[in-house]
């Protein structure tokens, strides 16, 4: 554990493996959509014919499995919503995952038939559907978390408390200052 102070003089007592876990997480999704803001165009955005690549439909590899069907994007979606700690609207799902709001709402329609989110009214506004995470996505979220979590104690293993800490610190302040 290590203590972080505010400018306003309250203190806070952090764990060094879950931040350094969660700015991992953050700068996974950083500069989305199109890749690294540092990347311009690439082999990866062509077709298998060398022309405009128009999606994985014509790909020899079989479709991605496991608990969440295409799960790295569906775990994204249901981090950003833990993360939130409330509902969301699709549109700021989709600016929180760097996609566009098609993508974001095709997720969401994955995630809730699957059980793992649910749609509900805005209380403010009863045009509006907000979308909430669901008890079952809130165990794929903690499950996925101490995965996380766990590799990273892992990785850590040859560092001090301090160095910790210190990396802790700067993977966070990286994080933050990301471009988006």
């Amino acid at each position: 554990m290590s203590t972080r102070m505010y400018r306003w003089g309250v203190t806070e007592q952090t764990d060094p493996v879950a931040e350094i876990a969660d700015a991992l997480a953050r700068l996974r999704v950083a500069g989305r959509p199109g890749g690294p803001p540092w990347a311009g165009r690439g082999p990866w955005d062509l077709g298998p014919r060398g022309g405009p690549h128009h999606g994985h439909e014509h790909h020899p590899h079989p479709p991605h499995g496991g608990p969440l069907g295409r799960g790295i994007a569906r775990l994204r979606l249901l981090e950003a919503l833990a993360r939130a700690g409330a509902p969301q609207s699709v549109g700021a799902l989709a600016e929180a995952l760097g996609v566009d709001q098609p993508r974001a709402s095709r997720l969401v329609q994955a995630a809730v038939q699957m059980g793992l989110a649910r749609r509900e009214a805005d209380p403010a506004d009863a045009r509006r559907t907000l979308v909430a995470l669901t008890d079952e996505g809130r165990v794929i979220v903690d499950r996925s978390r101490g995965a996380r979590a766990g590799a990273v104690e892992q990785a850590l293993d040859g560092f001090t408390p301090a160095e910790r800490a210190q990396l802790a610190a700067l993977l966070t302040r990286l994080a933050d200052a990301w471009p988006r």
